[in-house]
């Protein structure tokens, strides 16, 4: 059977969109870009079929499990074309190189080791509308930290929005943007790293 090429019609595009990751989510979901719809740009993968493998394990492992524990996620920003993200990347719109997002945010691009991966960054407003104190962005990430297979997240100051990825060979790394406690809360070699983390996480559940 001949490889999915990169969409180039309307119809194309809208058969990808139709593409399910998981029970409640599809590709269409995760094609949104700011910068792409501000400058005009395409952010359609060059490689589908690895857009779809990458992007399927991040929705069954990782969001379909957060969804059904906390409520509906919302997506603000997930895959990128390679052109999107250079372009957001030179432009100093918070975008990493795409050396850096291969397998993380360019789903379509496998990193130099060969591993594929996703990324997105996303807003559980089952957790942030009822938890908003300047540290409570640390009882999720443990609670993620404790139940799912993530590779790595990174947190956010508003809304604690975060990257969540899932990777071939995870990380597991937690790093934190948010004011007053920028840095890791955990990786590979901290000593908090392992065990068990409930008593951060304790009572968050709705």
């Amino acid at each position: 059977m001949p490889r999915m090429k990169k969409p180039m019609t309307v119809a194309q595009a809208t058969e990808l969109g139709r593409a399910q990751l998981s029970r409640t989510f599809f590709m269409r979901d995760f094609l949104y870009s700011d910068i792409a719809a501000i400058h005009g740009l395409s952010n359609l993968p060059s490689d589908p079929e690895l857009a779809i493998a990458a992007g399927t394990r991040l929705c069954e492992d990782i969001l379909e499990p957060l969804q059904d524990a906390f409520g509906r996620i919302a997506i603000r920003s997930a895959y990128r074309s390679a052109e999107v993200n250079a372009f957001g990347h030179a432009k100093g719109h918070n975008c990493a190189s795409n050396e850096r997002n291969a397998a993380h945010h360019i789903w379509d691009m496998r990193d130099a080791g060969g591993h594929m991966g996703a990324t997105a960054c996303i807003v559980v407003p089952g957790f942030v509308n009822r938890f908003d104190a300047p540290g409570d962005w640390r009882r999720l990430a443990w609670w993620i930290h404790d139940h799912l297979p993530y590779a790595t997240m990174e947190f956010f100051p508003v809304r604690f929005a975060f990257n969540i990825g899932w990777h071939e060979r995870p990380v597991r790394a937690i790093f934190s943007h948010v004011p007053d406690s920028r840095g890791y809360l955990t990786k590979p070699g901290m000593d908090n790293h392992d065990g068990d983390h409930s008593a951060a996480w304790e009572g968050i559940l709705p």
